[in-house]
């Protein structure tokens, strides 16, 4: 249609002319006419005269047309513009609702400098998700010309070609623009992975970071793919980054060994990524010595990626960036909840560890039969309120007494007390004078056993009140197991030693001076 518009242009001009060239031209001839027949003079007149008419009111209605048709090309290109720096209204909601649960969970988070970088990741999420750029990453090993990859796509030098491994430490980012995007298409140059050493490994770190944060994910590979580069390749997919798996190199290759390698490429990622969606490009290649000593310089060839690039963006960019910005928010939300569970673990730790105590002085004070321990000990209702507290589940203390007791059953019918009672007891008859053995040991064993149920009601609380599948039962085997294991056995033994059984001999000690001098 918009060939047709000049040529339309030209044939109507041309026209024009023409009749103004044989207006002038038969001027005469009309004088002629007129003198001796002035009806016909009169005809030639008014027929010239309507042709005029007819030529000028087809070149009005013709630009009429042209315009309305050039508005309604704008209107579509503004409703295609529109849609595209749009991004889909349910996602932008939900990334905005999941941002706002974040910034609930980062004011319970006590770390300053913590909390701080929680609330400026947030705020760049938003920020990205006002900007709507499309983020590209380059992603692969060091050796894999991913550098080389992005100086092709660019016609430019952005990087060093050919260099070592390890040469781009941190993340280089350069913009592009492509015919029918309106959006900025960010592409990123990551460091290496599978280096060597604490360097390497850091700059893997920041790789894979950035990895995460891309809307479109290059991994480039040079011949078939390793052990090493699928398991990243998998996880990073798995977590919802969409990838096209490129290969590079291929001017080293025979067209026959490429085909195989392009087909081993996409048979082992066939449950990953589609086939068309693995590319095999020539970023860099290298120059080629000719039978008569020439040396000739291949063309880069990165077209066909460039080209699935393209359709991908074009068709799903905007899903990338909301399933992103999406991801981020989830991402981000999920590091604060560990981070707050991580908190509130170590409080609830330390009232596991308080009452552990207060329940082997209380023994010591008052010697109960082993198998009451628990079921006995009102300082444990008390512990399971606070641990609730922690959790921010408030109890009273006759729901905390009812929680305690059915634990403390438990703990019987598993035999677990029977257990931990001959446990350390082999553990402290080394340690703990004869006179104070059988004291000591409830003491302990009460401790030990507080300390069990505590792990279990954090676990309990934890779960936002819930046992689990396995149950109340399988919760307690659990942190028994645990609590068993020589290292920890070791240092609750060390810890009763100074808190429950040098108090002990003290006071016998003193009771037994006190009655000599009497």
């Amino acid at each position: 249609m918009k060939r047709l518009r000049p040529i339309t242009i030209i044939a109507g001009i041309a026209i024009a002319l023409g009749l103004v060239l044989w207006l002038v031209s038969s001027v005469a001839q009309i004088a002629e006419v007129c003198r001796y027949s002035p009806l016909l003079c009169n005809f030639l007149i008014a027929l010239i005269i309507g042709l005029m008419l007819a030529l000028i009111g087809a070149i009005v209605y013709y630009i009429l047309v042209i315009q309305r048709g050039e508005k309604r090309s704008q209107r579509r290109r503004q409703q295609r513009q529109a849609q595209q720096t749009q991004v889909p209204p349910q996602k932008t909601e939900a990334a905005a609702e999941n941002l706002s649960a974040v910034r609930q969970q980062v004011a319970q988070i006590q770390d300053e400098v913590t909390r701080q970088a929680l609330i400026e990741r947030s705020q760049e999420i938003e920020a990205n998700l006002a900007r709507g750029n499309l983020q590209v990453v380059v992603f692969g090993t060091g050796s894999a010309g991913k550098t080389s990859l992005v100086n092709a796509i660019f016609g430019r030098i952005v990087g060093q070609i050919a260099a070592p491994m390890g040469t781009t430490t941190v993340g280089q980012t350069y913009t592009l623009r492509l015919k029918g995007l309106e959006r900025k298409i960010l592409i990123t140059d990551t460091p290496g992975i599978q280096e060597a050493g604490v360097a390497g490994t850091e700059r893997e770190q920041v790789a894979r970071q950035l990895a995460t944060e891309a809307n479109l994910l290059l991994f480039v590979v040079d011949n078939d793919l390793r052990q090493s580069e699928y398991v990243p390749l998998r996880a990073l997919i798995e977590i919802g980054k969409r990838s096209l798996l490129v290969l590079n190199k291929t001017d080293l290759y025979a067209d026959e060994d490429r085909e195989q390698i392009l087909a081993r490429l996409r048979e082992r990622v066939k449950d990953l990524i589609a086939a068309n969606d693995v590319v095999a490009i020539a970023a860099n290649p290298q120059p080629v010595t000719l039978p008569e000593g020439e040396i000739f310089q291949p063309d880069i060839e990165v077209t066909p990626l460039l080209r699935r690039m393209a359709a991908i963006l074009r068709q799903e960019g905007e899903e990338l960036i909301a399933d992103n910005i999406l991801l981020q928010s989830h991402r981000l939300g999920e590091e604060a909840r560990q981070l707050i569970d991580t908190q509130q673990r170590q409080q609830a730790e330390k009232v596991v560890e308080r009452y552990q105590w207060i329940v082997a002085g209380v023994v010591l004070v008052t010697p109960i039969p082993v198998a009451d321990l628990l079921a006995t000990a009102a300082v444990n209702a008390q512990m399971v309120v606070e641990i609730g507290s922690v959790y921010g589940c408030e109890l009273n203390i006759e729901r905390g007494k009812e929680l305690a007791l059915s634990l403390g059953k438990i703990l019987a019918s598993l035999g677990i007390v029977k257990g931990a009672f001959q446990l350390l007891s082999a553990a402290l008859q080394l340690t703990v004078p004869t006179f104070l053995i059988g004291r000591a040991i409830q003491a302990v064993t009460a401790a030990y056993l507080t300390r069990i149920a505590g792990r279990s009601f954090i676990e309990y609380f934890r779960r936002d009140r819930d046992w689990g599948d396995g149950g109340i039962a399988a919760v307690v085997q659990q942190q028994f197991q645990l609590s068993r294991r020589d290292e920890f056995i070791r240092e609750f033994v060390q810890q009763a030693i100074a808190r429950v059984i040098q108090p002990l001999r003290s006071r016998s000690q003193t009771i037994e001076n006190e009655e000599e001098w009497q």
